[in-house]
């Protein structure tokens, strides 16, 4: 039987290291790929989950729990992310790894390539919308939170993270034809 990450947590408060350890595992894929594509870059995302992990260490001893652990975290990370967007000024792009995982495993040379040219484009434009529409489709349709989840991860009302979902699915639509053409 798994100890859920609120007994965990509760016991991290206390100062048990290895109970932090154990939630540090069960979390980390999950920052690291919000703040990767919050980032656009793998070194960064890498940097910014330790801080990440760092701080909430520190910060342990404030955390309560009717906070989930899990979105706690990720309130740090997107701080973390905002702050290091903010003193860059422009978002940049890096495109996909060439030995990116592609879902299909079967198709041949040709379909990988399509593959590849459609989830570049897809990063692209998801790099090219503005950072509350990004990090709040990558909460949602990546992250798969909750729409209360989502309101507590960003410090805003459910209305305003359904609405703002709404635009932000436009944007990346819009932002997507813009770089790919009409018939993307």
């Amino acid at each position: 039987m798994t100890t859920d990450d609120a007994v965990l947590a509760a016991r991290a408060r206390d100062g048990d290291s290895p109970a932090f350890v154990e939630l540090v595992g069960r979390h980390q894929d999950r920052v690291f790929r919000f703040l990767l594509r919050m980032t656009g870059s793998r070194d960064d995302a890498m940097d910014l989950t330790q801080e990440t992990f760092m701080k909430a260490w520190q910060a342990m001893p404030r955390w309560r729990p009717e906070a989930q652990f899990g979105t706690w975290l990720l309130q740090i990370g997107r701080n973390g992310a905002l702050d290091l967007l903010r003193r860059r000024g422009v978002v940049g792009f890096e495109a996909l790894e060439a030995d990116a995982p592609i879902p299909d495993p079967a198709p041949g040379p040709e379909q990988q390539l399509r593959i590849r040219q459609r989830y570049g484009l897809l990063e692209a434009a998801l790099q090219a919308i503005a950072v509350e529409h990004r990090e709040v489709l990558l909460l949602r349709e990546v992250e798969e939170l909750s729409y209360a989840d989502i309101a507590t991860t960003l410090g805003i009302s459910e209305g305003t993270v359904k609405s703002r979902l709404a635009r932000a699915r436009m944007a990346l639509i819009e932002q997507h034809r813009r770089i790919g053409g009409e018939n993307a």
